[in-house]
């Protein structure tokens, strides 16, 4: 009987040290799930900023002054104004992501971070107006944060990357021929 009582003993050490173990592995799954997320979602916009359509908008919106308004865009350049939509819920999106961490703000920066500064410069007044005329105080309310955000936390007086990393090595060096 003491025997039967110590197996019962040994089997709930090993269930209890099995759902731990479970409950680890899970949490490590969990984690690289997000982690992949991530990575998944900052290929995305890698990807989206390649796009010729984005590319083509962004260098459209870079060539206006700042400071435009809706009327005064489509008197001047009413060809920009699907331009200046697409830049600006493009940046919409990119904010919520940003802001719901399934982007890592470090990878906006990086990535976009003066750009979406310039460009929510150039757009601003036409957002602005834009809210008045639907009633929509909300309206790229995104995109406003996030450049904001960026602007707020850039550093001036930080160097370029190319100057910054110029020593960067991979972490294992192996020619191909």
């Amino acid at each position: 009987m003491n025997d039967l009582a110590q197996l019962a003993n040994l089997a709930e050490i090993i269930s209890v040290i099995i759902v731990i173990g479970g409950l680890a592995f899970a949490v490590l799954q969990i984690r690289q799930y997000r982690q992949q997320r991530r990575e998944l979602a900052a290929i995305e916009l890698f990807r989206f900023f390649g796009s010729p359509h984005f590319t083509e908008a962004y260098q459209s919106i870079l060539d206006l002054p700042d400071n435009l308004g809706a009327a005064e865009l489509r008197q001047r350049f009413a060809d920009r104004e699907s331009s200046a939509m697409l830049i600006a819920t493009t940046m919409e999106n990119i904010g919520v992501m940003t802001y719901q961490r399934i982007v890592p703000y470090i990878v906006v920066n990086n990535l976009m971070g003066h750009s979406t500064v310039v460009l929510w410069h150039k757009l601003k007044h036409w957002t602005q107006d834009m809210r008045d005329k639907h009633g929509n105080p909300a309206a790229f309310e995104w995109f406003q944060w996030l450049a904001e955000m960026l602007e707020r936390c850039d550093n001036p007086d930080e160097p370029p990357a190319f100057e910054a990393f110029q020593h960067w090595r991979p972490s294992s060096f192996t020619r191909k021929l």
